[in-house]
Protein backbone atom coordinates (compact mmCIF):
# COMPACT_ATOMS: atom_id res chain seq x y z
CA UNK A 1 0.00 0.00 0.00
CA UNK A 2 1.83 3.15 -1.17
CA UNK A 3 1.52 6.26 0.98
CA UNK A 4 2.42 9.59 -0.62
CA UNK A 5 2.54 12.85 1.35
CA UNK A 6 2.44 16.03 -0.74
CA UNK A 7 3.27 19.27 1.07
CA UNK A 8 2.29 22.60 -0.46
CA UNK A 9 2.21 26.16 0.77
CA UNK A 10 -1.10 27.18 2.25
CA UNK A 11 -2.73 30.55 2.74
CA UNK A 12 -3.16 32.61 -0.40
CA UNK A 13 -1.20 30.03 -2.44
CA UNK A 14 -3.19 27.01 -1.26
CA UNK A 15 -4.50 24.76 -4.02
CA UNK A 16 -8.23 24.73 -4.68
CA UNK A 17 -10.35 21.67 -3.99
CA UNK A 18 -10.29 20.92 -7.73
CA UNK A 19 -6.49 21.20 -7.86
CA UNK A 20 -6.16 18.88 -4.87
CA UNK A 21 -8.37 16.34 -6.62
CA UNK A 22 -6.16 16.56 -9.71
CA UNK A 23 -3.02 16.05 -7.58
CA UNK A 24 -4.55 12.99 -5.89
CA UNK A 25 -5.67 11.50 -9.21
CA UNK A 26 -2.35 12.28 -10.89
CA UNK A 27 -0.17 10.81 -8.15
CA UNK A 28 -2.36 7.72 -7.97
CA UNK A 29 -2.20 7.24 -11.75
CA UNK A 30 1.57 7.77 -11.75
CA UNK A 31 2.16 5.05 -9.16
CA UNK A 32 -0.17 2.69 -11.02
CA UNK A 33 1.59 3.33 -14.32
CA UNK A 34 5.22 3.43 -13.17
CA UNK A 35 5.21 1.02 -10.21
CA UNK A 36 2.17 -1.09 -11.10
CA UNK A 37 0.54 -0.18 -7.76
CA UNK A 38 -3.13 -0.78 -7.15
CA UNK A 39 -4.97 2.57 -7.19
CA UNK A 40 -7.52 1.21 -4.70
CA UNK A 41 -4.81 0.87 -2.05
CA UNK A 42 -2.81 4.01 -2.85
CA UNK A 43 -3.05 6.71 -0.18
CA UNK A 44 -2.31 10.34 -1.06
CA UNK A 45 -2.29 13.01 1.66
CA UNK A 46 -1.95 16.72 0.92
CA UNK A 47 -0.66 18.93 3.75
CA UNK A 48 -0.91 22.69 3.48
CA UNK A 49 2.00 24.35 5.26
CA UNK A 50 1.68 27.97 6.33
CA UNK A 51 4.27 30.04 4.48
CA UNK A 52 5.75 31.21 7.80
CA UNK A 53 6.36 27.55 8.72
CA UNK A 54 8.13 26.71 5.47
CA UNK A 55 11.73 27.76 4.85
CA UNK A 56 14.07 28.05 1.89
CA UNK A 57 17.62 29.34 2.02
CA UNK A 58 17.30 30.41 5.66
CA UNK A 59 14.18 32.50 5.06
CA UNK A 60 10.49 31.80 5.42
CA UNK A 61 8.58 31.39 2.19
CA UNK A 62 6.73 34.61 3.11
CA UNK A 63 10.08 36.45 3.01
CA UNK A 64 11.21 34.65 -0.15
CA UNK A 65 8.00 35.66 -1.96
CA UNK A 66 8.39 39.30 -0.87
CA UNK A 67 11.98 39.40 -2.12
CA UNK A 68 10.96 37.88 -5.46
CA UNK A 69 8.56 40.73 -6.26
Amino acid sequence: MPYVNVKVTGGSEAPTTEQKQQIIEGVTELLARVLNKNPATTVVVIDEVDMDNYGLGGKTITEVRKLAK
